[in-house]
């Protein structure tokens, strides 16, 4: 299970495998292994391939070095050093690199950085282990020239063929080889607490951590930096006390939270899901969320919306059934909350908020359903294919005769989260355990606080709330958080432009509402369901050829392929081998 961690945790976990008999040379030695074996994959059908490793002072530069010994034993591959900064005389790591026979330069001795310039433009891997994890910034002095000078090497590798060049199918223009940056631990120049980045930091298309993620990499802007992010967990026992004592994790598999499918069963055995969506601006949103909903494995998903959602939807979806519910000019009403607890009893989730808008008479809705429920209503009268609306007329009670309302669990999205958060004291309201799904602008409302206060501390601010709230907190965006009130975190591995667009969110939330009703526990739930969502992403941007022309309802197509392996391809474990 791969931990998120601060450096100064890293810095505590290495001390006590140091003590435990994992000492830091072996460390070393399995860094090599598995970074060295990572880059031979990389260029195996390269012929002549080069390896440039950029080497700075303490433990992230005597990564490059262990690992530029061990690829100097593949004669094929040829290997140079650049010291950026040279280590101190004596070095154990320098010398095995000279005897090996490696190219070494130094920055010192590299006029006008002519040398490191040759070096990264004519690679075929860009090794960054300038920096370890406790960098500080802003970078100053020469380490910035140096920097300026790599930035310059890699882009000039990588210009289109100059203009007026005339491009013929038949005779193109040969192309540059493509390069691949791989950077070590952390790019240089990010500060793995806070995700802050100096202007100087080499973007990665790769990035292998050890032993544990760095909560700043998957901050904003960091996340931009890190590239596709590989762990090598070092053969670090999963048991070691520091490890063990940290509760967020990075998800990389989700197979064993998903409810069990026996194949003796019928659609009851699968649960039943309620999505209250849609007013007569936003018809897609219940759509989407009903068919996700169905897509990852609910038995019954049954949509309860104003008449003109359901008239111009019913035609098209078949599969759904139908609540019809109050409505003031096409959007839900405050009498629709009668309609829905009557309704409610049979239902083991409930998913309410995707395009319902953020009218007052809804936002009463809400109010009244999660207030108070009175337990003698008759049941709705039904009329054919659907279920009618009841004009229930409540009887007036004392207040001390008010009933809680005995929801199912419960999925809060989009504008019942807009809703809720003009509500003072709104978390009150809401069942214990209750799932949260809101994007930073959601959040900074439901926080009271400004948006641009979300992405610097995301990890740390789903956790607080989650407690406080007593809810669990799905915070979108790159790197979704998902946080339980008992301090139980997840961060999920996807950053895609093809999440972002129209439509994702309902998505998302009819995938969470399914598994809640086929009996996932509400934190299992959130983060399965955040975990299928962005698989279906991904897949959807591979199958439409870029992020641009994905579409919400790609994603739920795809979701029956996002379901079997339900194991990131895209975050791979490097795992040694003695």
């Amino acid at each position: 299970m791969i931990k998120v961690v601060s450096v100064k945790e890293m810095q505590g976990i290495e001390a006590a495998a140091d003590s435990n008999g994992i000492s830091y040379d072996m460390m070393f030695e399995r860094v090599s292994i598995a970074v060295a074996g990572h880059i031979l994959r990389v260029i195996e059908d390269v012929e002549e391939p080069r390896v440039a490793i950029l080497v700075g002072s303490g433990n992230n530069g005597g990564d490059g070095l262990v690992t530029a010994v061990r690829l100097a034993e593949h004669s094929h591959v040829q290997v140079g050093v650049y010291l950026v900064k040279a280590p101190s005389e004596g070095d154990e790591k320098l010398q095995a690199v000279r005897d090996a026979g490696i190219f070494v330069a130094e920055a010192e001795n590299d006029q006008q950085y002519r040398v490191l310039r040759n070096m990264v433009a004519s690679a075929t891997v860009v090794v960054d282990a300038i920096f370890g994890i406790g960098v500080r910034l802003p970078l100053e002095g020469e380490i910035t020239k140096i920097l300026r000078n790599i930035h310059q090497a890699l882009d000039a590798a990588t210009l289109p063929p100059p203009e007026g060049t005339l491009l013929n199918p038949t005779h193109p223009t040969p192309q540059r080889p493509t390069r691949r940056v791989i950077a070590l631990d952390c790019p240089g120049g990010v500060d793995c607490d806070t995700g802050e980045v100096d202007k100087m930091t080499i973007p990665a298309d790769e990035t292998i951590t050890f032993i544990a993620v760095k909560q700043g990499m998957l901050a904003a802007p960091a996340a931009e930096y890190v590239g596709d992010l590989l762990i090598a967990d070092l053969g670090i026992p999963t048991d070691l006390d520091e490890l063990k004592a940290i509760s967020t994790t990075y998800i990389t598999d989700v197979r064993e939270m998903l409810p069990q499918r026996p194949d003796v069963s019928h659609k009851g055995t699968f649960g039943k899901a309620m999505v209250v969506a849609g007013s007569v601006n936003y018809t897609g949103a219940a759509g989407l969320a009903a068919m996700s909903a169905y897509r990852a494995g609910a038995g019954l998903v049954t949509v309860a919306a104003p008449m003109p959602v359901v008239a111009a939807l019913a035609s098209s979806m078949l599969e759904p059934t139908w609540v019809l519910v109050p409505h003031d000019m096409g959007v839900i009403s405050e009498k629709a909350a009668d309609v829905i607890s009557e309704e409610m009893d049979v239902y083991s989730a409930m998913l309410i908020g995707p395009g319902i808008g953020t009218e007052d008479t809804t936002k009463d809705m809400l109010l009244k359903l999660f207030k108070e429920r009175e337990p003698d209503k008759a049941p709705p009268v039904r009329s054919i294919g659907f279920a009618g609306v009841q004009q229930v007329e409540k009887k007036k009670k004392d207040t001390d005769e008010a009933h809680d309302a005995s929801l199912p669990p419960l999925v809060l999205d989009a504008d019942a989260l807009n809703l809720m958060a003009t509500i003072e004291n709104w978390w009150t309201y809401l069942p214990a355990n209750t799932i949260l799904t809101p994007h930073p602008g959601e959040m900074a409302r439901l926080c009271d606080i400004e948006r641009e206060e979300i992405a610097a501390n995301r990890i740390s601010l789903a956790q607080e709330k989650a407690a406080q709230w007593n809810c669990i907190v799905l915070l979108k965006g790159a790197h979704t958080v998902i946080a339980a009130p008992n301090g139980q975190t997840a961060i999920l591995p996807f950053k895609s432009s093809a999440l972002a667009t129209a439509g994702s969110g309902d998505v998302l939330a009819g995938i969470i509402v399914s598994l809640l009703a086929q009996g996932a526990e509400p934190f299992a739930a959130a983060v399965a369901g955040g975990y299928l969502h962005g698989t279906a992403g991904t897949l959807a941007k591979e199958n439409a050829g870029t992020a641009r022309a994905v579409v919400a309802g790609d994603m739920i197509t795809l979701l029956g392929h996002a379901i079997p392996p339900c194991v990131s391809q895209w975050l791979r474990q490097l795992r040694p081998k003695e």
